[in-house]
């Protein structure tokens, strides 16, 4: 991978925060030389700064010489609002539609162009899911992305539109195909793909809410995976739908989201 260019001037925050930015969910562990090129930093500044990360905390240096994200970056991660707030308030109802289905649930939010998965409770006979506490998936590719994006502001659909990329040989790339699904997903109100994201999983989901202002506003979305041939799909958009009206009532007392 080809590195960043190197700005002149940098400072020594904005050079350790390029290192840490190296690392991503396709890449959670990288090399000094990795990382280094990454980052666009020379391989003696990446060293000290590597090691003074880990002292901190904020970075691991395992056996086999490879650096992983530290426990301390975990711990403050967790104090973000979208992190604290969001997941308690929604954990309780994610936790009731786990026990209604017994499959895969999630809550996500909009990061750009990507769903950035919240919260997740999953079980033994669950069907096997890409997404993990913390990832980005493309909105185009899963069901609570379509759904944070079909209430996206206009020009982050016209963006998303214009770069899809496809997951599967399911992913829906054709941009006047995605623009009408939206459309139904607004009129309808739940979103729902079969294999468009990874093999043997389809996933359904709906808009968590709050009023606002102009009235409601979409915050967060939440969504279960199931097998693609589960033919009572559809008549689990109640059970998601009771679920995210809680949290959405829930949300609405809570001082971020008022």
């Amino acid at each position: 991978m080809a590195g960043r260019a190197t700005e002149p001037g940098r400072s020594v925050t904005s050079r350790a925060l390029g290192l840490l930015d190296a690392f991503d969910s396709t890449s959670p562990r990288l090399t000094l030389s990795e990382i280094a090129d990454r980052s666009g930093t020379p391989l003696a500044t990446a060293h000290r700064l590597l090691a003074e990360l880990a002292d901190w905390g904020a970075l691991v240096r395992r056996s086999d010489g490879r650096y992983e994200i530290g426990r301390k970056l975990w711990d403050l991660g967790l104090l973000a609002p979208v992190q604290l707030e969001l997941r308690q308030v929604a954990a309780p109802f994610l936790l009731d539609v786990h026990t209604t289905i017994r499959d895969t649930v999630h809550l996500a939010v909009r990061d750009g162009l990507s769903a950035l998965y919240i919260e997740r409770i999953s079980g033994r006979e669950s069907v096997p899911v890409v997404s993990q506490v913390g990832s980005r998936l493309p909105l185009h590719a899963t069901g609570v992305g379509k759904v944070l994006l079909a209430a996206a502001p206009d020009d982050v659909v016209e963006e998303a539109l214009a770069s899809l990329a496809p997951q599967t040989r399911h992913t829906v790339v054709d941009p006047i195909q995605l623009r009408r699904e939206l459309g139904e997903v607004r009129r309808r109100r739940y979103a729902r793909t079969s294999e468009e994201m990874s093999p043997g999983a389809a996933s359904l989901a709906v808009p968590v809410q709050v009023e606002g202002g102009n009235g409601p506003v979409v915050v967060a979305a939440l969504g279960v995976v199931v097998p693609p041939r589960r033919r009572d799909l559809l008549k689990l958009v109640p059970v998601l739908e009771v679920a995210a009206r809680g949290i959405g009532r829930a949300l609405a007392r809570t001082r971020d989201f008022r």
